[in-house]
């Protein structure tokens, strides 16, 4: 296991400051906070010249069946994007399958001002027509439109024609549909009708050729639908119909009795129109938005009912654009990523420049999205790391300060409410990633409306972003997006670039090794065996004192011997906790989220700790003076060889062990970590075998109460509050949940609460397991 230790001159040489310096939480936090918007998509247009624009082809590729096809689509954006985002691909959910996008750099092309209205008046009604499968809207937002020197977004997509040259790419064909008028289409006719198959056919707005009303856009005023076109039939008004109910009436009786419209023109070939396809969030994870596939997806429709609002433009245009959306909000959420990354290369954290923009966007990315990627990896992998250079940095720095105190002042760095603060410092809410895409909440490029104004925020004295409203984003989401983004400079640059990342954030802590100033003036054999000792962990101490001290419980005080294994509980717990985090998350890359937080929980407990330090003999090297601690581990020990001892991870123990046990296993890890100059790898070396069989994504068990509670969300079972008591047997727990008219209910009463919870929860959990299995389908309830 390769772990980076960053250069001397690459952090500055401070230290954790005072408690109070870096205690947060006193100003009282605001959850109302921006939402950002790249710069990179907003520019002011210009109304009297040339505009210049770099030109991307978005590749569409369907692993699916459908109707039609897709096609590609062409970007054109003010702002040359980075290499990691202008060539950057991914797949978007389908019902059927998959779609995978590719983006592609074409070239620079320069576009006069009436081609980009021209163009922002087709992006708009092509994606105004998706989003709302009507009408209103759009005549509200073209009526009148033009360019101006506002601050808006400003890029623009368009039809692809299937040739990549520049001047070749963009299908002004199609974009031109938007000028589509009933004049121009007369004088079509007179130039195809001659090749024999076209003719005029009457429509509401007066007679259109064939030629034009196929692959068009038309509006039903009578429905207020809008319809693709997509052929003539071998039908007219006087065709037989039948009806839901069963009856058989024409055409033409049938839009008398429903719409009370007579048909004038019932000689008239009725058109093939096809629903318009509606936008959805096609990234959300396990998306089951089943579009529906009814026996009227197409229908037949009258030509003199219909006004043509776009004409030449197919249905696989409209199709394909109606992923257009979700393409967009990726990319809107890669460009706020990288700005966030910028943001800290401006502070010369040059090193940092080659951390993968998608990971910063894991990091910003919550659970509440529902994508295929979230921050809860990232951010078990932050925290733990997070945890351990705090706990090193106050165990160097405050040698003669004890393990209470170290906790204090830790818990004043790392606590939801400094993260937070540090967060806030730095501007981190804004970037943050709270709810699912929202196709109807999708702001179109070039769209003009109020509620889409941008305003300019200066995020550095060189780099500035745009806020396109605020949103709730609570404190803990906070800490957490921080934690993430800890997490994933680590995972990708190594722990210099996660402690220069800290440092930025106002987290000051170093990897700089500080002699450990001690007092023991003991001979080590006389107390302990320390051969013994070195040949269990595989190590040979440098100081033995080291292990003395990682064995002296409180009780247990000599002159010689000034304090007991605390100190070195407190910082072992810290690299255990870092070192098996980051072993899981390294061996597992494939782990999904929240498996890898379950596998760290299920290994690094106290339960955990404490089997291996009875399964190796451990209690019989601590150096103590309490009978009743004394009675505690016989009685442990006696009960252990009644367990398993073929793991040592999990929550199956149903005994109390006494905390002691944990507590050496961490001292131990801490003393090994001290000894060899704070190589961690030395210290996982020589903890792993002691830990093994360590767990895997198949063996791991899962906290019952976790799960317990997990389950009632998912089937929305009602969870009551646990009932607490304490009598003369100890705690008691009461755990009761209602689901589908039954109550589940089981009391525990143990010595120890925590495990009274842990054994009602499981016999609850069990039950409703069963309950499940017997009335639903077998899948239902599994994890």
């Amino acid at each position: 296991m390769e772990v980076d230790r960053p250069q001397d001159n690459l952090v500055p040489d401070i230290v954790v400051e005072e408690a109070d310096a870096q205690e947060s939480g006193k100003e009282p936090y605001n959850d109302e906070q921006p939402c950002y918007f790249p710069p990179e998509l907003v520019d002011r247009c210009t109304k009297n010249s040339n505009i210049m624009y770099y030109c991307y082809l978005i590749e569409l590729k369907e692993n699916f069946s459908y109707d039609f096809p897709v096609h590609d689509i062409v970007l054109v954006v003010r702002s040359e994007l980075e290499p990691d985002i202008g060539s950057f691909n991914f797949d978007l959910d389908v019902e059927n399958g998959s779609l995978k996008v590719n983006f592609k750099y074409i070239d620079v092309i320069h576009l006069t001002p009436d081609q980009v209205l021209l163009c922002r008046r087709f992006q708009i009604t092509v994606l105004r027509v998706l989003i709302d499968r009507n009408l209103n809207k759009l005549k509200e937002v073209l009526d009148g439109y033009c360019l101006d020197d506002n601050h808006e977004i400003d890029y623009l997509l368009l039809p692809a024609t299937g040739k990549h040259h520049r001047s070749l790419i963009i299908d002004w064909e199609c974009v031109v549909s938007t000028e589509f008028s009933c004049g121009k289409a007369c004088e079509c006719h007179v130039q195809c009708g001659s090749k024999g198959y076209a003719r005029r056919i009457q429509t509401k707005d007066g007679p259109v050729c064939t030629c034009m009303l196929r692959n068009s856009l038309v509006y039903t005023p009578h429905n207020g639908y809008v319809y693709c076109i997509t052929g003539i039939l071998g039908l007219n008004g006087n065709a037989p119909l039948r009806l839901r109910d069963g009856r058989i009436v024409t055409y033409k009786k049938h839009y008398e009795e429903r719409h009370g419209i007579k048909l004038c023109f019932d000689h008239e070939s009725l058109l093939s129109g096809r629903h318009i396809i509606q936008a959805q969030n096609h990234l959300q994870r396990c998306r089951k938005q089943k579009e529906k596939e009814s026996s009227n997806k197409f229908v037949e429709l009258p030509p003199e009912l219909c006004s043509i609002i776009m004409s030449p433009i197919s249905i696989t245009t409209f199709y394909s654009f109606s992923f257009v959306p979700s393409i967009m909000h990726r990319l809107e959420s890669l460009l706020i990523a990288f700005n966030l990354k910028k943001m800290l290369l401006d502070h010369h954290c040059v090193q940092n420049d080659l951390i993968p923009t998608m990971k910063v966007l894991e990091a910003i990315t919550t659970k509440k999205c529902q994508e295929k990627f979230h921050l809860e990896s990232l951010e078990t992998l932050g925290d733990s790391f997070l945890k351990y250079a705090a706990s090193q940095q106050l165990f160097k720095t405050y040698q003669n300060q004890d393990e209470g105190l170290l906790s204090v002042k830790k818990e004043k760095i790392i606590s939801n409410a400094a993260l937070c603060k540090f967060g806030c410092g730095r501007k981190i809410p804004g970037f943050i990633r709270t709810e699912p895409f929202d196709p109807k909440m999708w702001i179109i490029p070039g769209e003009k409306s109020g509620s889409n104004a941008l305003n300019e925020e200066l995020l550095s004295n060189n780099r500035k972003i745009y806020i396109k409203g605020n949103r709730k984003v609570k404190s803990k989401r906070v800490a957490d997006v921080v934690e993430a983004l800890i997490g994933a400079f680590l995972s990708t640059g190594g722990e210099t670039a996660a402690l220069l990342f800290m440092y930025w954030m106002g987290i000051k802590v170093d990897f700089h090794i500080t002699p450990y100033e001690r007092h023991f003036q003991v001979h080590a054999e006389e107390l302990i065996n320390v051969r013994c000792l070195e040949s269990l962990l595989n190590y040979s101490f440098h100081d033995p004192s080291l292990l003395v001290e990682a064995l002296t419980h409180g009780s247990y005080m000599l002159p010689e011997i000034p304090r007991c294994y605390q100190r070195l509980e407190f910082l072992g717990d810290a690299v255990l906790d870092y070192l098996m985090t980051l072993h899981f998350y390294n061996k597992y890359p494939e782990l999904s989220p929240g498996l890898l937080t379950d596998m760290r929980s299920a290994s690094v407990n106290n339960d955990c700790y404490a089997r291996t330090a009875v399964k190796f003999g451990l209690h019989k090297h601590i150096l103590h003076a309490s009978q009743d601690l004394h009675r505690h581990i016989v009685v442990t020990v006696d009960s252990f060889e009644k367990l398993s001892s073929e793991s040592t991870f999990g929550w199956e123990s149903q005994t109390t062990f006494p905390k002691v046990l944990a507590d050496v296993i961490e001292s131990l890890a801490g003393a090994i970590l001290v000894d060899s100059g704070y190589n961690k790898e030395i210290v996982f070396q020589s903890m792993k075998p002691l830990l093994e069989p360590l767990i895997t994504p198949e063996t791991v068990v899962f906290d019952p109460a976790k799960e317990l509670n997990e389950l009632c969300q998912q089937e929305h079972f009602n969870m009551e509050k646990p009932i607490k008591s304490t009598n003369k047997d100890g705690a008691s727990i009461t755990i009761m949940v209602e689901a589908d008219g039954k109550l589940f209910r089981h009391t525990a009463t143990v010595s120890d609460k925590r495990i009274a919870k842990k054994i009602a929860c499981k016999a609850v959990l069990d039950a409703l397991k069963k309950h499940i299995a017997m009335t639903r389908a077998p899948e239902v309830g599994k994890r």
